[in-house]
């Protein structure tokens, strides 16, 4: 047996109290407790859903395949009933071919944006169909019919190998039918007929759930037998289910009525209620082979929607807020957006009761040093760079300035001054050589270009904000809230070229902070609507997501980092003084427990 060492890189070790920073899974004795101790990841104990990608057409009744990256959702009405079909790519829905024939509540399986099968449904005051067709990533194929027509069945499974239980054609019916990939084949029906029901997992190991009229009732199924197994916790039609096995699955909205939230999760024994969507819905589409740990749901109705929302599982890392020491002098609207990294970052301009502030402030991770000054006191303008090469531009001093100073880790040089004067702007850019200046009063969408000797001016963003946030590079950079007027939720991303406007942030604010080294990952932080806020969200590209909150609500506050390590400090909220205080976030924090026999 391999020796604690072995594994570990080193021996167990004394210490009077427990390290700062234990390696996972270290194990050290503590003198003062006479305990021995561990630590572990800290991570959540509830999966959460976030925003995805809106659909381009808003619908409901119709169906999905796939996962949380690649899904796929067709057919529904919106009204009226449609043959539309849309891929997803974990980002953004795109419209491809049309189905050959317009259906809603039909069937569905997959296993991706390439690869599905649709069956069944019908077009409204007609006949239920018995027709299938296949999607190959490009088309779809008419293929061999189902043997009995229906339409709001269950279903499972993927293109190959699906399966077809109840639903509805000239009454309800508990017909099972099996797709081997060419042929529909009946096999042994559900022990309770009913309609608007989900399904999850494969042809030999899958579960049927819910129904209408309103039933809580599950069954499993092993290839040839249904048995049923424990109720779902919430009695409902019409909600969406996902799962690749019949041991894991996840089901979410439908109808009691009235529409409903609810989602609850499956471990092959039982179901257990958990987090609910952000919209009570029916009617919604499902990537159906997504899990318990990632998937989405799309579309549904009262009314339409286009939203899109993703669900991720327990178990993610979990970030946490510590206290810092305070900058040396406290104040609020500095230059600096968004400045070096949580154990190199550069503060500096700003306003208290003294006035507009000239003093630079350079944090080495644990302490706040007072450096040169500013060549020209200012307060509420843009900053980019690191600690050793940083940039500060425009701002009040007031009155509004154009005035643009270069930081070489020493001292500041005035360079070539912005094209237009405004405050309340915001900076983003990696370097003193190449950075962006963004919005600014009164409610400006202008966007200036620096190259490292002058200021050119680029395509607007889509609406004019003051008092965002912003972070990332010359070439990948994100806007985030702010006011238009009112306070707003909106974000929008830079590629070097054109903004673009992407899923808002849950909670909209003004003058918060941010870190993130891209458009592609980032936290905001703090702000105010109308008072002042602790809320931070983290950014993964497609949707924010609430994680752990500032210990001190503040509004104007001064940020650096990125999405795993940030920095928020000074700021104000009112009516309390000036703040100075300092925190430093951790995008993944630990837990300690002892050992016991």
């Amino acid at each position: 047996m391999a020796e604690y060492k072995e594994v570990h890189g080193t021996k167990i070790r004394n210490y009077t109290t427990d390290p700062d920073n234990p390696i996972q899974g270290e194990v050290w004795y503590n003198e003062t407790a006479n305990t021995l101790k561990f630590s572990y990841p800290t991570v959540t104990a509830a999966g959460a859903w976030s925003s995805g990608g809106n659909l381009n057409t808003a619908r409901s009744e119709h169906r999905g395949a796939g996962t949380s990256t690649s899904a796929l959702m067709f057919g529904g009405r919106t009204p009226p009933f449609v043959a539309i079909t849309e891929s997803y790519n974990g980002s953004n829905w795109t419209e491809v071919n049309d189905m050959n024939t317009v259906k809603a509540t039909l069937g569905g399986a997959g296993a991706s944006n390439t690869s599905a099968l649709a069956f069944g449904g019908t077009a409204g005051g007609g006949p239920v169909f018995d027709e299938t067709e296949l999607w190959n990533g490009s088309n779809w194929t008419e293929v061999n019919d189902m043997n009995t027509a229906r339409e709001q069945p269950g279903d499972l499974g993927i293109a190959t190998a699906a399966l077809c239980f109840g639903g509805y054609g000239g009454g309800t019916v508990g017909v099972v039918e099996l797709w081997n990939g060419t042929n529909w084949t009946e096999v042994n029906d559900l022990n309770t007929a009913r309609r608007l029901l989900a399904g999850a997992g494969t042809t030999t190991d899958g579960l049927g759930f819910a129904g209408y009229s309103t039933t809580a009732k599950t069954e499993a199924y092993n290839g040839t037998n249904w048995t049923e197994v424990n109720d779902l916790n919430t009695a409902r039609y019409n909600g969406q289910g996902a799962g690749a096995s019949g041991s894991a699955a996840i089901y979410a909205t439908g109808a009691t009525p009235p529409t409903v939230a609810n989602t609850e999760t499956w471990d092959g024994t039982s179901w257990t209620e958990t987090t609910d969507v952000s919209s009570a819905r029916y009617g919604v589409g499902a990537s159906n082979q997504g899990t318990t740990s990632s998937s989405l749901i799309a579309g549904g109705s009262p009314p339409n929607f286009v939203a899109t929302e993703v669900w991720t599982g327990p178990g993610q890392p979990v970030g946490a807020w510590t206290t810092g020491n305070d900058i040396n002098t406290g104040r609020w609207a500095f230059v600096s957006t968004s400045v070096g990294t949580n154990t190199a970052a550069l503060a500096f301009g700003g306003y208290n009761p003294g006035g507009s502030k000239a003093l630079t402030e350079s944090y080495n991770g644990t302490n706040w040093t007072e450096v040169n000054d500013l060549t020209d006191a200012r307060n509420s303008g843009g900053g980019c760079g690191t600690s050793t090469a940083a940039l500060a531009f425009g701002g009040s001093q007031p009155p509004n300035t154009t005035n643009t100073e270069t930081w070489n880790g020493t001292n500041w040089t005035e360079v070539n001054n912005l094209n237009s004067a405004r405050k309340q702007i915001v900076g983003i850019g990696a370097t003193n050589t190449a950075s962006i200046a963004v919005g600014g009063s009164p409610y400006q969408a202008i966007t200036e270009l620096w190259n490292g000797t002058n200021w050119t001016e680029v395509n607007d963003m889509n609406d004019g904000k003051q008092d965002g946030t912003g972070f990332g590079t010359s070439t990948s950079g994100l806007y985030a809230g702010g006011s238009t007027p009112p306070v707003t939720n909106q974000t929008e991303t830079w590629n070097g070229t054109n903004w673009t406007e992407v899923n808002n942030l849950n909670q909209a604010r003004s003058e918060p902070g941010g870190g993130g080294a891209d458009n592609t990952s980032g936290l905001v932080f703090g702000g105010n609507n109308p008072g002042n806020t602790a809320l931070t969200e983290n950014w993964n590209g497609v949707s924010w997501t609430e994680v752990a909150d500032l210990s001190t609500a503040r509004k104007n506050l001064g940020s650096a980092g990125i999405v795993t390590a940030a920095l928020a400090f000074g700021g104000v909220n009112p009516p309390s003084s000036v703040l100075a205080a300092t925190e430093e976030w951790s995008g993944s924090t630990k837990t300690i427990k002892e050992l016991s026999d």
